[in-house]
């Protein structure tokens, strides 16, 4: 394993440009130029909560509407996240929180299993917020899974503020993967009776 976990993925399409940079072992730096408010605020208490250093650049079709430039971020988000772990070695893999905000209960567990799966039991009290349209929060998780290759269940158990739920995941998230990515001194080699991950 090398000292500095990082990575950063350039995808160019024609509906997105992205350029995104993340740091495991960070201090909760953002740095963020995403044409997304919403998004970029989520991305932003997704660095700090889970002491990652992060910097996204993301411009895209928004015109259309937020999808695109959502799910290209959730997936350059993955494989940088991937990417920047490496070996996984003396990696614990496993991480989960529950995490509490105001009325609003989440629990999200991660398996940095390679072996990507999304668990989603929520529903989104409302369609938008502001001009966001919050089945994209979905989208993203998925995308952010599968690229990753984790398991990522997100469990709702109450709450009624759409923000307030959304907000809640993506600290929970953050706080999870922080757990998932500590070095353990007592794991050798891969966190895996199987002897690779």
């Amino acid at each position: 394993m090398t000292n500095e976990r990082y990575a950063e993925i350039v995808r160019k399409t024609g509906e997105t440009n992205i350029e995104l940079g993340i740091s495991v072992d960070g201090s909760g730096k953002a740095d963020l130029d995403v044409q997304v408010p919403f998004l970029a605020h989520m991305l932003e208490l997704f660095a700090k909560h889970g002491l990652f250093n992060l910097s996204v650049k993301g411009h895209g079709d928004v015109e259309v509407d937020d999808h695109h430039l959502t799910e290209d971020i959730g997936i350059c988000l993955g494989q940088a996240f991937r990417e920047a772990l490496g070996d996984k070695f003396g990696m614990k893999r496993y991480g989960s929180m529950t995490l509490p905000m105001d009325e609003t209960l989440v629990t999200v567990a991660v398996d940095l299993s390679d072996r990507p799966h999304l668990e989603w039991k929520a529903e989104l009290p409302k369609d938008r917020l502001g001009t966001f349209d919050t089945e994209n929060v979905h989208e993203f998780f998925w995308k952010f899974a599968v690229e990753a290759r984790m398991n990522l269940h997100i469990v709702l158990h109450h709450g009624h503020n759409t923000h307030h739920i959304i907000e809640a995941m993506f600290k929970a998230l953050a706080r999870a993967l922080d757990e998932a990515t500590q070095i353990d001194p007592r794991v050798q080699g891969v966190p895996s009776t199987k002897g690779s991950l």
